[in-house]
């Protein structure tokens, strides 16, 4: 006891020396333990860390998923800069930089060790993780704190005076930001494990982590044996394959747990994958003979990013069906990776039959719209500032499109259907975007495929036969997009009420989306390119919305669309709708909902699984009154669905971007059984925009008195705002609080009863039972959620209230 105490003044006495700037000083009791990383420390920054700090939206660049991420480290770069001038040096983990020196050599600096000489006489309590952690310890949130990780300017102090002047002037900024400290426990165990010299995994942890089960080699072999054929129809089948999975997290049928991505090698199967680290998967590889490869996914799985595609036999055999056994248009030839041939697929994969790429596209089109969102922005305001908050989305068949049934249809148009990827250089794309060169050819397309559907189909207009049912179990034909302000997701099946607009997307359009918003965007691009991406986005939505539109009463075209962008005139955003009548018999004055209900209730087979969910209301149907009583879970719904119209209070009045997204849980369990009984629920908030066509001024055309809820069981999205606990008993003042709320402070502090803001105390805890059911209720699909989007204000009352656990 007595050595202990010694040691103990001893370490407050180096301390006291190691503070040649003037950081936190704080006691840590020794550790008489090796600290595992692997067990300990990495579960830990997981469940307070990883939840903000992953992706290209971490603060300073800091990403927690491995330890190679840590140990890389933080940088003053940021990825997202809207005023970017020159494209930025790529720093993706584990592609741009192999080893600790090359990261600093890139301007990444250590977070777990201080940069003085003599540095490891402090045992790390010169870092910077360190001392944030202390700040959050020595300094609580405060009443009426905001933060905002992704826009706050964070400084990201690389030197011990940089950080003693940061945690001087900032001292609300202590980590996990925003949020409460960590407890006194996990901090010793950091300062611990700090102090031992913040060792990562053991060779045999790590050997264990990059180990591939071997059932999984066995499927790996078979793939890559697949992907690298040399024969010139294999070799551009596995071009086009790679460019559309290269963000996909793959595993194979039988296998829940580990993920692969497909990437492209400069060493064949069987060596070490030597990755090309090319800005995009179709630049060139400088190599005659790329290699496609599986690596496995070794770190922790966040779920803005969990693009899950299941590999299997059957899959195989699907892909051989459909790029391998049809004869191609010409005789397969292998093409190189000029830019103005490799960002043009219409154009470098010509020579593929449209129906094997359109098929492939509907074979997987809840991922391939999921990219669109999910993709390589991490945080998706080019994507997703040019949509409206909830639609719809269905597919034409391919025996209806024009692309598939006359191939030529794609060269016949070539020009039109090119894209701002094709530019190389910034000044040539800045002209082009001024003289709106791509947006032109784009509506100039739409209208030219309007004649050549007129001229097809001028005996056999389009109606319900046109829209693809889907081929067999399994399959997506109807899709539901929510957006979140800057995040969204994208699920099967048509979820909430009717909504607004509606899309069907054919294989031209599906393929520029993806081109424009996945394959071809460059996170570290200029403000030139990323702008460009905007504005050709938003003609390739008007262009899904109008091709909805040419199913609808030719009569009422017009006026929809003009409903549908808040009065615009559409000769202004030169829209074309078809001359064709409407094929479909439509018998009342709601042709939208009724040309729809057919198709959910009629059009898809009974293996589709496609209905309208609770939220739906039919035509005359309102919404329920509140019930008097909660015994069941009909009851709970019907609560949650009688305040879920438009105008509601709170809704209405809480209207800011990161209040857009909560989870609920209802207490319902008595606790005894050992088997979570409580019902989760999110709440989405569909926000009404007049128009999404205008580039600037957003919240000019937000209408709060617009907006509705869905309620709907389960997780939607990513990024929770809000989490929400509640018993049965305290449902209905819930409830009431939502429907009621007036602004006031009596009003808010009724929500806060239920609401966990994140100065509660117990925010941690709230937390690790969402993402503990989270990850139960979907062991494929699940992953951390994000809190960088978490509601922004720190409400510190003297009692939050909240309920009592059970």
């Amino acid at each position: 006891m007595h050595s202990l105490l010694a040691l103990f003044v001893l370490l407050l006495v180096a301390l006291g020396g190691c503070a040649r700037q003037p950081l936190i000083e704080v006691a840590i009791t020794p550790p008489e333990r090796r600290i595992d990383y692997q067990s300990e420390v990495q579960p830990l920054l997981e469940r307070r860390c990883v939840v903000c700090h992953s992706c290209y939206n971490s603060p300073c660049q800091l990403k927690l998923e491995t330890f190679a991420g840590l140990d890389r480290g933080a940088t003053k770069k940021a990825v997202y800069d809207a005023s970017r001038l020159q494209t930025m040096a790529p720093t993706r983990l584990f592609v741009d930089a192999e080893s600790t020196a090359q990261w600093r050599e890139k301007g990444f600096f250590s977070v777990t060790s201080g940069s003085s000489a003599g540095e490891g006489d402090c045992g790390g309590r010169q870092s910077a993780l360190f001392q944030l952690l202390a700040l959050k310890r020595q300094n609580p949130l405060r009443h009426g704190d905001s933060f905002s990780p992704e826009t706050d300017t964070l400084s990201c102090p690389q030197s011990e005076s940089e950080l003693g002047t940061y945690l001087r002037k900032h001292p609300n900024r202590g980590m996990p930001y925003g949020f409460p400290p960590l407890s006194e426990e996990q901090f010793q165990l950091i300062a611990g494990w700090l102090a031992q010299g913040a060792p990562g995994p053991t060779a045999a942890q790590q050997a264990a982590l990059a180990a591939i089960p071997a059932g999984d080699q066995v499927e790996i072999t078979r793939w890559e044996e697949f992907f690298n054929r040399p024969e010139a129809k294999f070799a551009m089948t596995a071009r086009y394959l790679y460019e559309h999975l290269f963000l996909a997290h793959l595993h194979f049928a039988g296998n829940d747990r580990d993920f692969y991505e497909l990437v492209r090698s400069r060493t064949p199967p069987g060596e070490a994958i030597e990755i090309i680290a090319s800005e995009l998967p179709y630049d060139d590889p400088g190599t005659t003979t790329p290699y496609y490869r599986f690596r496995k996914i070794q770190g922790t799985i966040v779920h803005k990013t969990h693009m899950v595609l299941t590999l299997s036999a059957e899959r195989l055999r699907r892909y051989h069906e459909l790029f391998i056994e049809p004869e191609w248009l010409l005789p397969p030839q292998r093409l190189g990776y000029a830019r103005h041939l490799a960002a043009n697929p219409f154009l470098v994969f010509e020579q593929i039959p449209p129906r094997s790429r359109y098929q492939f596209l509907l074979d997987h089109i809840q991922y391939i719209i999921m990219t669109f969102i999910h993709g390589p922005v991490c945080k998706g305001q080019v994507a997703l500032n040019v949509i409206n908050d909830h639609f719809w989305l269905f597919f034409l068949d391919p025996e209806y499109d024009l692309s598939v049934r006359q191939p030529g249809f794609l060269q016949t148009f070539g020009k039109l259907l090119e894209m701002p990827l094709v530019e190389e250089n910034d000044l040539r794309l800045a002209k082009n975007l001024f003289s709106r060169k791509y947006r032109n050819r784009a509506a100039e397309f739409v209208h030219r495929r309007s004649e050549a559907y007129a001229s097809l189909y001028r005996y056999q207009p389009l109606d319900q036969r046109a829209i693809w049912p889907g081929r067999v179990a399994g399959d997506t034909p109807l899709l539901t997009v929510f957006r979140h302000f800057d995040s969204a997701s994208v699920h099967p099946g048509p979820l909430g009420n009717l909504p607004r607009t509606v899309w069907v997307l054919d294989y031209p359009l599906i393929e520029r989306i993806y081109y424009a918003l996945v394959a071809g965007f460059n996170v570290y691009g200029t403000a030139m390119h990323q702008l460009a991406i905007r504005v050709y986005m938003d003609e390739l939505r008007q262009e899904g919305e109008s091709l909805f539109l040419d199913f609808m009463p030719r009569e009422r075209r017009w006026e929809m669309f003009r409903e549908w962008y808040g009065g615009i005139d559409p000769a202004r955003l030169r829209y074309a709708p078809s001359p064709l009548a409407a094929g479909f018999a439509f018998s009342g004055d709601e042709p939208k909902r009724e040309f729809i209900e057919y198709l959910v209730d009629h059009h898809f087979p009974a293996t589709a699984g496609i209905s309208f969910d609770h939220n739906y209301l039919r035509a005359g149907e309102d919404y329920p009154p509140m019930p008097a009583t909660f015994t069941s879970y009909a009851d709970f719904v019907q609560g949650f669905k009688a305040i879920a119209r438009p105008g509601v209070s709170f809704f209405t009045m809480v209207d800011d971007h990161n209040a857009n997204l909560a989870y609920v849980r209802i207490i319902v369990g008595d606790g005894q059984t050992g088997k979570d009984e409580d019902i989760y629920l999110s709440v989405v908030i569909n926000r009404w925009h007049d128009d999404v066509t205008t580039l600037f001024g957003e919240g000019q055309r937000l209408r709060p008195e617009r907006d509705n809820a869905v309620f709907l069981p389960g997780f939607i999205g990513s990024y929770p705002n809000y989490f929400f606990e509640v018993t049965v008993a305290d449902l209905p003042d819930l409830l009431g609080a939502l429907e009621h709320f007036d602004g006031s402070a009596a009003s808010y502090e009724r929500i806060n009863r239920y609401g966990i803001n994140r100065a509660n105390d117990r925010f941690w805890e709230v937390y690790d039972r969402f993402q503990s059911r989270f990850l139960a209720d979907e062991p494929l699909h699940g992953g951390l959620f994000d809190l960088n989007r978490y509601y922004h204000l720190a409400v510190v009352p003297a009692d939050l209230g909240g309920v009592e656990e059970r």
